[in-house]
């Protein structure tokens, strides 16, 4: 059954500029090694990093409580994005016998981020 679902656009200019602004101080603090190492492995690392932020703040919009952006992050199964958690969050998506699913998009100028929360019996 279907919990909630969430959704966020970020334009991808806007990380840029954060980058620009910020540089390693701003990965630091958003994001976990992981998806570091997978943005910067790409020509352009800000369409990912974009698409991990929106990842982030879809999945705050489906959880009752505030979270850290270090809490929830994108991992990489081959070419299909998924959400992991801090043992904090995962324990609590265990014990209520939820299940988090994630789709990423982005073209020239936004990422967009899907979650939906899964109630499993």
């Amino acid at each position: 059954m279907i919990l909630a679902l969430g959704a966020d656009l970020v334009e991808i200019a806007r990380v840029r500029r954060l980058l620009a602004r910020r540089g390693e101080r701003v990965l630091q603090r958003l994001f976990v090694e992981e998806e570091v190492a997978y943005a910067l492995r790409h020509q352009d690392p800000a369409p990912s990093l974009a698409a991990r932020l929106a990842a982030k703040e879809a999945f705050q919009k489906c959880w009752p409580e505030s979270l850290s952006w270090k809490e929830v992050w994108v991992g990489m199964a081959g070419r299909r994005p998924f959400l992991r958690f801090a043992p904090r969050v995962e324990e609590q998506m265990r014990a209520r016998g939820l299940w988090a699913h994630l789709s990423l998009s982005h073209e020239r100028g936004h990422a967009l981020a899907v979650v939906v929360l899964e109630l499993r019996p």
